[in-house]
């Protein structure tokens, strides 16, 4: 069946959204109205709605009555939550997969975490995030639990604005040491206790990290220029 021109709109305006959303490109907090939407993106009502109402089921946008709509902001307790929900399910993703992985898979986005993209670091960040959840998600996949998947994939993706927010508004690229390489290791070898060691102790570097980087965003937020003036997608206050 045809998709009708409607739906289809409201589902292009909302990948692009959520894209520079989870990006930071669009920083959290940020404020805009239903109209400067519609204009900026040259949408109808409909399609509009369909993709904020989207945005909202997904917790990145809430509606503000009478007042437009708000970026969901990040917050400190963000980081903690995620990263708990993280240490609990990779090392059990880790456990799983020990044994069952393809060596020469990872090892190709082991490097491209590593790999270095020309352009500014936000560029290099952009595509650290993208090959970071790549790695983990195909390690989740060869543990053969779905519901395992549907979970981190939908952690990742909060992970990613997290990360965004700390190391690419202070323009500094992660440093991933060689967590990745000695976990690809133990699970080629099947090692599960020492897989889901590596994994948990990798969760918990990374988040010391990200916890720094963000409190150091939020408390720059004042001075980070608006999102209007950085990329021209939306206006709006902060």
């Amino acid at each position: 069946m045809e998709v009708p021109s409607t739906t289809l709109k409201g589902n292009q305006a909302y990948e692009s959204l959520r894209r520079e959303i989870v990006s930071c490109r669009i920083m959290p907090g940020t404020r805009f109205t239903e109209a400067e939407l519609m204009e900026r993106l040259d949408l109808g009502k409909a399609s509009c709605r369909i993709a904020l109402q989207r945005l909202i089921q997904d917790g990145f946008v809430a509606s503000m009555p009478r007042h437009g709509y708000r970026v969901t902001p990040i917050t400190v307790k963000d980081v903690d939550e995620v990263f708990a929900l993280r240490v609990v399910l990779e090392p059990l993703a880790a456990r799983g997969a020990a044994g069952r992985v393809n060596r020469a898979h990872l090892l190709r986005l082991e490097q491209a975490c590593r790999g270095k993209m020309p352009g500014d670091v936000g560029n290099q960040i952009d595509f650290f995030l993208e090959a970071n959840r790549s790695f983990h998600m195909a390690i989740a996949e060869a543990a053969g639990n779905q519901r395992l998947c549907r979970t981190l994939s939908g952690l990742l993706d909060e992970m990613t604005r997290l990360v965004a927010l700390g190391f690419g508004v202070q323009r500094v690229r992660p440093n991933i040491e060689n967590d990745h390489t000695l976990l690809i290791e133990h699970l080629v070898a099947g090692d599960a206790d020492a897989a889901e060691r590596v994994a948990r102790r990798h969760v918990e570097t990374f988040r010391e990290m990200t916890m720094e980087q963000v409190i150091a965003s939020l408390r720059d937020s004042a001075t980070v220029v608006p999102v209007s003036q950085n990329i021209g997608l939306i206006g709006g206050e902060r």
